[in-house]
C-alpha cells in the first residue's frame, strides 16, 4: 500500500475509533438518567407517614433504588386539606416527575386531575371504578393503574358483633369531605348492617377538626359500638377518635392495627404496609418501560385481625378464647 493511501486509511480508522465511542457515552449518559419518582402523601410530615414510607422504600430497595443515589424521589405531605392535595399534584406535575404514587383516594384523584400523561400508581385506593380512577381493573386504560383496597366493613362488623355479643347498634364515622364515596358507603353499610341484625347511625365527619363534634352527635345507648370507614383521614386521627370512644365507653373496630396499638378494640384488614411496598413493583416496572394498562389494578391478598384485651378490660369485656384464636395478634 502506497504511504499516502495508508494515512487516508489511517485516519478514518482513527476518526472512527474518536467518534463511536463519543457516541456511545452521549448514549449511555441519556439512558443513565436518575429516575425521578413523586409521591402525594395524606399526612402532614414524613415522621406521620412512617409505617408506610418505611414500606415503600423497603420495596424501592427490593428492585435496587436508592432515594439520593440512583433515584429522586420527591415526597409531599398535604396535611388532609383539600387544596394542597391540589397544589401538591401541580407541583410535583410540573417537576416532571417520571412515575407519580399516590398514597390513597383524594392524592390519586388529585394526580389524575393534574396530569393525563405521566404515569401514576395508586395505592391503597378504595373503589377505584366507582371513583373514576379506572374503568377495568384486568386492564385499566390510561394512565393510571395500582392496588385497591376493599373497604370490608360487613366482615368487620360481622367480627365485632362476634367480640361483643350483646351488641344492637353501630355509629359508624364516614368522611363527608369526600360525598359521592360517603354516599356509596353509607348504602352499603345499611345493607350490611341489615344482614346482620344491627341498627346503624351514620355519622357525618366533615374532616378532622370535627371529630369532638362527630362523637357528641352519637346517640348514647346501651349495647352501642363505634366503627369508622377506612378512610386515610381518621388513619390520621386514630389517637384521637380511639380516645374519644374510651372516654364515652365505646367498642370499637377499625380497619387497621394501628389503631388498636393506640386503644380501640378490634380491626380487621388488609396488610397496608404490604400494599405500599408492592407498590414499588408497579414502580419500577414502569421505569423500565411498562405501561399502565399493561399493569392490572391488584387486590390485597392478605388480612388481619387484631385485639386489644387492654381496652376490653377497661370496657368491662369479656373475649372469648375461641375468638382470640383467630386473632393473628392479642394485645395484652
Amino acid at each position: 500500500m502506497r504511504r499516502r493511501e495508508f494515512i487516508a486509511v489511517l485516519s478514518g480508522a482513527l476518526g472512527h475509533s474518536v467518534l463511536w465511542p463519543l457516541g456511545v457515552r452521549a448514549q449511555q449518559q441519556q439512558h443513565a438518567r436518575t429516575p425521578r419518582v413523586g409521591v402525594l402523601w395524606h399526612a402532614g410530615s414524613a415522621e406521620q407517614e412512617g409505617i408506610y414510607i418505611a414500606a415503600f422504600r423497603q420495596g424501592m430497595a427490593d428492585h435496587g433504588y436508592v432515594e439520593g443515589q440512583n433515584v429522586i424521589v420527591e415526597h409531599r405531605f398535604p396535611a388532609e386539606m383539600p387544596e394542597r392535595f391540589k397544589s401538591m399534584a401541580d407541583e410535583l406535575v410540573a417537576l416532571k416527575m417520571d412515575v407519580l404514587v399516590g398514597a390513597g383516594q383524594p392524592p390519586a384523584l388529585a394526580l389524575q386531575r393534574a396530569t393525563s400523561t405521566i404515569p401514576i400508581v395508586f395505592a391503597t385506593t378504595y373503589d377505584p371504578i366507582g371513583v373514576g380512577l379506572v374503568d377495568n381493573l384486568a386492564r385499566p386504560t390510561g394512565n393510571i393503574t395500582g392496588l385497591s383496597l376493599p373497604d370490608l366493613i360487613g366482615k368487620r362488623l360481622e367480627l365485632f358483633k362476634q367480640a361483643v355479643p350483646g351488641l344492637l347498634r353501630v355509629a359508624i364515622l364516614v368522611n363527608s369531605t369526600n360525598p359521592s364515596y360517603a354516599r356509596r358507603y353509607g348504602e352499603t353499610v345499611q345493607a350490611d348492617t341489615t344482614k346482620l341484625g344491627l341498627a346503624v347511625q351514620v355519622v357525618d365527619v366533615n374532616g378532622p377538626d370535627d371529630i369532638e363534634r362527630a362523637f357528641s352527635s352519637i346517640e348514647p345507648e346501651d349495647n352501642l359500638g363505634v366503627a369508622a370507614a377506612a378512610d386515610v383521614m381518621f388513619y390520621n386521627e386514630r389517637e384521637r377518635i380511639t380516645k374519644l370512644a374510651l372516654a364515652q365507653r365505646l367498642p370499637s373496630v377499625f380497619h387497621n392495627e394501628e389503631f388498636v396499638k393506640v386503644g380501640g378494640l378490634l380491626s380487621y384488614g388488609a396488610n397496608v404496609p404490604a400494599l405500599f411496598r408492592r407498590s414499588a413493583d408497579y414502580v419500577d416496572k414502569i421505569l423500565k418501560g411498562g405501561k399502565p394498562a399493561d399493569l392490572p389494578v391488584e387486590e390485597p391478598t392478605q388480612y388481619r385481625m387484631f385485639v386489644n384485651l387492654k381496652t376490653a378490660r377497661m370496657l368491662g369485656l369479656t373475649i372469648s378464647p375461641s375468638f382470640l384464636n383467630f386473632a393473628d395478634n392479642v394485645i395484652e
